[in-house]
């Protein structure tokens, strides 16, 4: 390691210990930045790096509700307000039993890059609880949801801080926090994004996340001449991000072979065709089911406690949770063949697995690029309710199309190396950075 790195993350760590997700974000962008920082002094000299991993605001409240026996339940509340050099803090609300500060604090240094990337006027925050929605009744999770938006109201607002979902925050749970910021601050603003379509949301947002990881893979294999036409992919997940993952793959010519969920994968080399599609969105969305069932239900094989890395395939799509390709699986992926990696999910490959992507020259698109579709839509959600106005389901996904070739166009203007291979890490750390950057120096030391 760079010893300026080194020295850079001895006193993040001091600063913030035992948050090793914290550590790991702040490092892999820290060794694209730092060598860049030495090259511009300006940045070097007023400590920008220093003060985007500092949060401006870390809010932190008990979360007390009463489950259907009548008992009282208390959860812990977070909302990391992370900077908001060029918007209103914007980023999703995580409801999961692993929720603590380091993982938020992860997600929200990881959100100013990205709703930087997006070219959308939004700074970056995270937020959620370690309250888990799984095996709760629809009274419990408004209970909970009631309790949580009655302390996080005070601290958000549509110029101020605009949450949306993200894992265990789904269109339920928004329509319940929606419900009660609306009765205690009486008014109807676009203070949340994902909200449903009756009222104020936009066509495209459930869809973006999954869309635009399919998009930039496209534009990085355009990029070489090539297309997702014919490609066979693995994606990990079933939730709303693999669902349309696979819905997007489907539509461009590929052919999306796996699924998973914490308990094990489904491998179905037919393909997971729009029928198939269907039937999964049916058992993950309504009811609540195991991907197993699949399984079962299509005659294909399944593996218990397994993620899909180790199937043959031309494209990887991680889009279940962090940490989720590691070393010994990357290797596997390269060796099957794979030749690109969009990340779907945040953080999902760890720094050892990163390594051996770029090691071997694959394509490989970082959550902080290839995942902010699902933040772009949101901004356009924003735009929608500031005009009281809402757009096509063309529109959107247009923009969302033109949104992820910007964001791509970004990538391979910073991360293009001297022999031509295009870095994207490091194009879109650095990308996202200097805008930040450059709004953070032009405000002051604030």
């Amino acid at each position: 390691m760079d010893p300026k790195v080194e020295q850079f993350m001895a006193r993040i760590k001091a600063k913030n210990p035992a948050e090793p997700e914290f550590h790991q974000a702040v490092q892999e962008v820290a060794e694209s930045l730092i060598p860049f920082i030495e090259e511009h002094p300006r940045y070097k000299h007023a400590k920008i790096l220093e003060r985007m991993t500092e949060p401006e605001r870390v809010i932190m409240f008990r979360v007390p509700w009463i489950n259907d026996k009548g008992e009282v339940e208390i959860n812990k509340g977070f909302r990391i307000e992370m900077n908001s050099a060029i918007g209103p803090y914007k980023g999703g609300l995580r409801f999961h039993p692993t929720v603590n500060l380091g993982i938020l604090k992860f997600l929200a240094f990881e959100q100013v890059l990205k709703n930087s990337l997006t070219t959308l006027p939004m700074g970056g925050g995270k937020g959620g609880s370690d309250f888990d929605p799984k095996g709760k009744s629809d009274n419990e999770v408004m209970r909970f949801c009631q309790s949580f938006m009655t302390e996080l109201s005070r601290h958000i607002g549509p110029d101020t801080d605009v949450p949306a979902g993200d894992i265990g925050v789904g269109g339920r749970e928004i329509g319940f926090l929606f419900g009660q910021y609306k009765r205690i601050r009486n008014e109807f603003t676009g203070v949340l994004t994902g909200k449903g379509l009756q009222w104020g949301g936009s066509l495209i947002r459930p869809e973006a996340t999954g869309y635009g990881a399919v998009y930039f893979a496209d534009e990085m294999l355009k990029a070489n001449g090539d297309s997702l036409k014919g490609k066979v992919a693995a994606v990990s997940g079933s939730g709303n991000v693999a669902q349309y993952t696979v819905q997007k793959l489907t539509e461009l010519g590929g052919k999306a072979v796996t699924l998973s969920d914490s308990s094990g994968s489904v491998y179905d080399p037919d393909g997971i065709d729009a029928k198939k599609l269907a039937w999964v969105m049916e058992l993950k969305n309504i009811r609540r089911g195991r991907i197993k069932a699949y399984a079962d239900h299509f005659g294909c094989e399944y593996f218990e406690g397994k993620r899909p890395w180790h199937v043959k395939c031309d494209v990887a799509i991680p889009a279940a949770t962090e940490n989720e390709i590691e070393k010994g699986d990357a290797e596997t992926l390269v060796k099957n063949g794979c030749k690109v990696v969009s990340e779907g999910a945040n953080m999902p490959s760890t720094p050892e697995a990163i390594e051996v992507y770029l090691n071997a020259r694959i394509l490989y698109g970082p959550g902080k690029a290839a995942n902010a579709g699902g933040v772009a839509v949101s901004g356009l959600e924003m735009t929608q309710n500031s005009m009281r106005l809402p757009w096509s389901r063309e529109e959107v996904d247009a923009r969302l199309q033109t949104i992820m070739k910007n964001i791509h166009q970004t990538c391979v203007d910073h991360g293009t190396e001297t022999d031509g291979f295009v870095n994207y890490m490091k194009g879109a750390n650095i990308g996202g950075f200097v805008k930040v950057a450059d709004a953070m120096l032009a405000q002051g030391v604030v």
